[in-house]
């Protein structure tokens, strides 16, 4: 038998390969370290744990407002029946129809001033506040003892009734909304960098503490200098790693999608741009987009500055388009409406951090509780109607407690010692010289003490354990700790992050369980639960 020239057996088998049919390419999940391949954040804004939870699960129910009764066996939280008899001050309930209230004192010096050495009982003095021309509790500082219970934060209380709460979160420091953002996406405040310094010639140390090498950290709000809706004439950009970094280096698909964020769409009343506004239900018109809430903005590398909207549905998430080369033009950044028109085309990146326009962000002072109430319920109800939510996780929580009181103290676990800005301990010292945590380069530096003031955090996910109070000691940074231990290996940061000691999220899932729990459909009005899904998801 003569044999076959090897020229056409190459022939035969490029023929063969061709004549095969093409298949699409499916989306592939990367690969996790436990049954959760979808990571939504809820960051909401300005809620201790006690103004939330600290009557949980014990409701008054007055008339006229949704009922709350709590399951049977419901674990109890470190809530006010740990407080002696008769504290002074008292917390007192604000009732549904106090929901719109003053925004506290939430600055880094004040907070520490408000928890007077560990005794938490200087609120009042040092981070109260008033609603002015208001008469009664609400125009007085004794505003910040107040709580609202079931009957106004019905839904989160009810998803806390179905999933998993935590009574051991922190803010990783002290201080207000932009530490918060960067601790949530990098667990470092360490290494700011003033851009506009001429315009200071001394910079407000309210704001940023020097590190005498030229880098300051941030322990107030400034505007990033990256986003052309930046209106304060402080800006900033941030030196060091975030955690998008780490999962492009990976290629998993994440996302920031913020209220607001789309300068081109067009609110029902006109506005748009940077100026978009929506009227609370207090009725008073409020821009959706806030910049220094933007983690992701201060950093050259994750910033979109111009707000150039992405490719097409199919690329958001992804650092390039089809062709692996070309970056996606937005960069990771988009607006909270992309990830419900991307989910829906079945394009559901692995990490998405969500930001409610700021009207229902929570935000005492231009927003309140049930407007919050309706962004939460409206992004529950979506995911758990989705064929995804088998794989989802949600996390909720807070970038800082607005000053409001909360009776619980975390042991000091990283301290500083500025002259000005620091009074936990004693006049210029916060907790113990030994514990200095380390700047960007490796240097110990001051303005990051903490843990700060507790704050909720849930877990909501079919794997979450049911009615289930986690004591886990956690903080803001716990979530990149998840986010590395589940889908980068156990990656961390590095450059003094705090992700490298976080507490562990683990505690508030059961991945044993024989059974998924079932979603729970709420009623974004009443927060009530539904008896069958919403109509409008």
């Amino acid at each position: 038998m003569s044999r076959i020239p090897h020229r056409f057996i190459v022939l035969l088998t490029l023929l063969c390969v061709w004549a095969e049919p093409v298949k699409a390419e499916e989306p592939v999940s990367p690969p996790t370290l436990t049954p959760i391949r979808h990571l939504v954040i809820l960051y909401d804004e300005n809620i201790s744990f006690d103004h939330y939870f600290g009557a949980y699960p014990k409701a008054l129910n007055p008339p006229g407002s949704p009922h709350f009764l709590a399951k049977p066996h419901t674990p109890k939280v470190n809530g006010f029946d740990a407080l002696p008899s008769n504290p002074s001050p008292r917390p007192f309930r604000l009732d549904r129809s106090q929901a719109f209230t003053a925004d506290q004192s939430h600055a880094y010096t004040d907070e520490q001033a408000a928890f007077h050495h560990g005794h938490m009982d200087h609120f009042i003095e040092s981070t109260g506040n008033g609603l002015v021309h208001t008469p009664g509790v609400l125009g007085s500082p004794a505003t910040v003892m107040g709580y609202f219970d079931g009957n106004t934060v019905t839904a989160l209380w009810n998803y806390a009734q179905h999933y998993a709460l935590s009574d051991a979160t922190f803010t990783d420091t002290f201080g207000p909304s932009t530490p918060g953002a960067l601790e949530v996406v990098a667990g470092q405040t360490h290494g700011a960098i003033p851009v506009f310094t001429q315009r200071f010639p001394s910079l407000p140390t309210s704001i940023l503490l020097p590190d005498g090498r030229g880098r300051f950290t941030l322990i107030g709000d400034a505007d990033p200098e990256e986003d052309v809706c930046s209106r304060s004439p402080l800006r900033i950009h941030m030196a060091g790693p975030n955690i998008g970094e780490l999962l492009d280096k990976q290629n998993i698909p994440w996302g920031n999608f913020m209220g607001g964020f789309d300068l081109s769409r067009i609110n029902p009343n006109g506005s748009s741009g940077c100026t978009r506004t929506s009227t609370t239900s207090a009725g008073s018109l409020v821009r959706d987009y806030l910049p220094h809430h933007n983690g992701f903005q201060y950093y050259p590398s994750t910033a979109n500055p111009f707000h150039t909207r992405p490719a097409s549905l199919s690329t958001i998430g992804h650092a390039t388009l089809p062709d692996g080369v070309t970056p996606e033009p937005a960069h990771h950044q988009y607006d909270l409406e992309d990830f419900f028109s991307a989910v829906k085309t079945g394009n559901f990146p692995a990490i998405s951090f969500l930001k409610a326009p700021a009207f229902q962000d929570g935000h005492a002072g231009y927003s309140n509780p049930l407007d919050e109430q309706r962004f939460i319920v409206r992004v529950l109800n979506f995911l758990q109607s989705r064929p995804e939510w088998a794989e989802t996780a949600v996390i909720l929580t807070y970038d800082d407690s607005d000053g409001w009181y909360d009776h619980a103290f975390s042991p000091i676990l990283h301290s500083s010692h500025d002259s000005q800005a620091d009074t936990l301990s004693s006049a210029g010292h916060c907790g113990s010289e030994s514990h200095m945590p380390l700047g960007t380069d490796g240097q110990p530096v001051n303005g990051r003490c903490g843990p700060g003031p507790r704050i909720p955090l849930l877990v909501l996910s079919p794997w979450a354990k049911t009615n289930w109070v986690d004591h886990t000691p956690l903080t803001q940074t716990s979530i990149l700790r998840f986010i590395e231990d589940n889908w980068l290996h156990e990656a961390r940061l590095g450059q003094g992050s705090f992700d490298v000691d976080a507490g562990n999220l683990i505690h508030l899932f059961d991945f044993t369980q024989p059974t998924p729990l079932p979603p729970l459909y709420l009623d974004p009005d009443s927060g009530l639960p539904l008896a069958l899904p919403p109509h409008d998801l």
